[in-house]
């Protein structure tokens, strides 16, 4: 969607050699620590464009009221960070790298760690020419007629492919209640004479004063990504999958927010909830963990983020699995070494929450349980779902165990903490994460 933004707005003002950046979450972006990069790439006569290549990374920081830009407490964007809305980073082949150091130096809450920024930004303009080098060696191979036609194709496949899994799939409805009391109701009507689907939300909760609200960009994506989970075929992930789809998403909705809504919840939180209630609705699997456990910490030396792995919900014929990054989450843990050789903390332990995931004719998958203590002092955050509301069995299945955090300070003490919460560390002191399990399915035991 940030392509389609740049198309719209600057379509004439292109150039050869012009790279553009963007977070806005209102203007196709997720939020404000995701930013995308995007090159168009130009003919041979710089008269055309006939691509776009683009890279989207998660800064460490991009400012905000915490370190490491995962506010738990945010009530406005600006609380979050530096949001950057279709600003021009390279000109004509020159990195303004001046103008970018004010952007990133703007706001109320500016970037902490401006040089870390810009290197980010340097590596995603190379892997976006690196797109561009290749794009160019398959047109001088195969001709740019050949080309354009298979990116059609790949398109028209996934199309076929989800309309496909459209001609099995019966309606359905489901409402999914969050810990903070929001609501995300969905309801899918199978029209299998056309081989189309309406993905509605009415009836999801009203946008929040928390930033919980999650950007329809982020809705859409979801959707994307449970279709294409749905078909039982090796095919890239790509827009094809939705052109059977009609997704309506209520205007002022928690779904639909507008500016100046806090939103850095609703990427990493709200969109696992998504998830979740799509497959409550077409009844092909029970909740997974249904959150990923952000968890920062940082100072004005460092910030470090991380999401932390589930347990995977159950369906008809399967079981779930303990201990991984379910659905949105898209990452993967800090090597241990690396964790520790960067940053003053030491990983305490980090294993399976044996018994946590929920039962059923076919069990959820277990949570884990992380324990960081701290070499020096810093601030730590955590956001997170499923402290309050379990994530949900199906058939008859039980429901996956809460995920809970706190923190045991060097004297012994301990501090519970709520699902979104902040508190200051000092060395010594260890912050403990149990992350949910998943879903059972169906009555019985395995």
């Amino acid at each position: 969607m940030l392509i389609r933004t740049i198309i719209r707005e600057r379509s004439d003002v292109i150039s050869p050699g012009d790279v553009y950046v963007l977070n806005a979450p209102y203007n196709g972006g997720t939020h404000l620590p995701d930013i995308t990069v995007i090159t168009p790439v130009f003919d041979p006569s710089g008269s055309r464009i006939l691509f776009f290549a683009a890279s989207r990374g998660h800064h460490a920081d991009i400012g905000g009221i915490s370190p490491g830009s995962m506010p738990p407490q945010s009530r406005t964007v600006d609380e979050e960070g530096v949001l950057i809305d279709n600003f021009l980073l390279v000109e004509k082949g020159r990195f303004r790298e001046k103008e970018t150091r004010e952007l990133l130096a703007s706001g109320t809450y500016p970037a902490r760690n401006p040089e870390q920024n810009i290197a980010d930004l340097k590596a995603q303009i190379a892997a976006n020419e690196k797109g561009v080098q290749e794009l160019q060696r398959m047109v001088d191979h195969f001709s740019l007629e050949v080309v354009h036609a298979y990116m059609g194709h790949v398109q028209d496949n996934a199309e076929e492919q989800v309309r496909r899994v459209l001609d099995k799939l019966a309606d359905g409805s489901f409402t999914y209640e969050m810990d903070q009391g929001a609501k995300i109701s969905v309801s899918i009507r199978i029209d299998k004479e056309a081989r189309r689907a309406a993905v509605d939300f009415e009836g999801t909760s009203a946008q929040l004063d928390s930033n919980f609200n999650a950007p329809s960009s982020v809705c859409r994506a979801a959707v994307l990504y449970v279709f294409r989970t749905l078909v039982d075929d090796e095919i890239p992930m790509n827009e094809g999958c939705l052109k059977p789809l009609d997704i309506h998403i209520p205007e002022g909705s928690m779904l639909k927010p507008q500016y100046p809504a806090a939103v850095v919840a609703g990427n990493v939180e709200t969109s696992q909830a998504i998830t979740d209630t799509l497959y409550g609705a077409l009844g092909v699997m029970s909740a997974s963990q249904g959150t990923m456990n952000n968890f920062t910490f940082g100072n004005d030396k460092y910030q470090y983020y991380e999401t932390i792995c589930g347990g995977s919900g159950a369906g008809p014929d399967f079981d779930g699995t303990d201990v991984i990054h379910t659905h949105m989450t898209n990452s993967r843990l800090t090597d241990p070494e690396i964790l520790e050789w960067r940053f003053p903390v030491l990983l305490e332990s980090f294993g399976v929450r044996p018994g946590t995931g929920g039962k059923g004719l076919h069990r959820g998958g277990d949570g884990s349980r992380r324990e960081i203590r701290f070499r020096e002092a810093m601030n730590a955050a955590v956001l997170a779902g499923h402290r309050r509301i379990p994530p949900f069995g199906l058939e008859g299945g039980e429901p996956g165990a809460l995920g809970r955090n706190w923190v045991v300070r060097a004297d012994g003490t301990e501090v519970p903490l709520s699902g979104t919460d902040s508190i200051d560390m000092e060395p010594g002191d260890r912050f403990v994460i149990e992350t949910p399990g998943g879903g059972g399915y169906g009555s019985g035991n395995a």
